[in-house]
Order: structure tokens, then sequence, then C-alpha cells
């Protein structure tokens, strides 16, 4: 599927878990986004249990996939700053402290690493993280975490409304 204005763009960063993949790919249909996978990729398109996340909503993911961060960059390198947020356990504002719009571009790292310190420090005045309560928690699901950002884009952006 191709949405001509995609609600949200969805991206992870080199995700390594099929089933969250699938989880997440679901939801971008649910709400009209645009799902973008930047390798490499810690499983095949073909995985099984990445289909079987996904059940039979694949036909209405809009999916792009880039080899590796410099195709993303460059594919996108024109993206103003004020559409891109980054969201990782390095990042001192919380989700709710960010504004979003229509069309934001929505970063997300892998499971086991996320987007990595450096990477975020870089962009520290763009990053955000979801307060966790018990300090021997060290992060959320990735599915979750996503799921959590998203209602509240959706949310601020005004397409709860519409909906």
């Amino acid at each position: 599927m191709h949405l001509a204005e995609p609600n949200l763009h969805i991206v992870l960063v080199r995700p390594e878990i099929p089933q969250n993949t699938g989880s997440i790919a679901r939801l971008a249909a649910a709400i009209r986004a645009r799902l973008h996978l930047v390798g490499p990729l810690g499983f095949s398109l073909e995985d099984r249990y990445l289909k079987r996340a996904g059940l039979d909503y694949w036909p209405l993911v809009d999916l792009r996939t880039y080899e590796g961060w410099e195709q993303f960059a460059a594919t996108h390198g024109d993206l103003p700053e004020s559409k891109t947020k980054f969201f990782s356990t390095h990042a001192g504002a919380t989700y709710l402290d960010a504004h979003y719009a229509r069309g934001d571009f929505l970063f997300f790292g892998c499971e086991t690493a996320g987007l990595g310190r450096d990477f975020v420090l870089e962009r520290i005045d763009r990053a955000y993280r979801i307060p966790i309560f018990e300090a021997g928690v060290r992060s959320l699901n990735l599915s979750n975490a996503v799921s959590i950002v998203v209602y509240e884009a959706l949310r601020q952006s005004g397409a709860l409304n519409a909906s």
C-alpha cells in the first residue's frame, strides 16, 4: 500500500525481533502510518514470526526499507528537524514534552541497544523517553513503546478526533 499523506512515520532502526516489528506493522496499518525499517534487520522480511504478528494486515502496511542509516539519511536528509523525534532511555525530556504534528518521523532503536547514546546525544534537543518508575527495568518492549508514543502523537495532532 502507498499512503499519499501518512498520519505519522514510524522509523525502526535495526529492529531485531520479528514479532515486535510485526506488531508495529499492524499498528501502522491501523493508524495509516508509514513504516520505515532501517537495516540491518535482525530477521528476514519473509520470517514467519514477522508475518504471523502482522496477521493478514501486511497488504495494508505502507512499508519502506533501507539497507542502513546512510541510505535512509540520503533519502530523507532534507527533513526539517521539527518533524523528527527520537525515543531513547538516554533522553531527559519525556514523550509528553514533545509537540507532535501530522507527518512527524518517530525514531525507535533496536530492542537490545536502542538508538545508541552518541546518536541520541547528537539529537538531544529532539530526544524523548518514556518514564519508567522501577529502576530495575531498563526499558519497555519496543512495540509497547511505539504504541504509547504513537497514540500521544495522534492525540496531539488531532487525528483521533477525525477517526
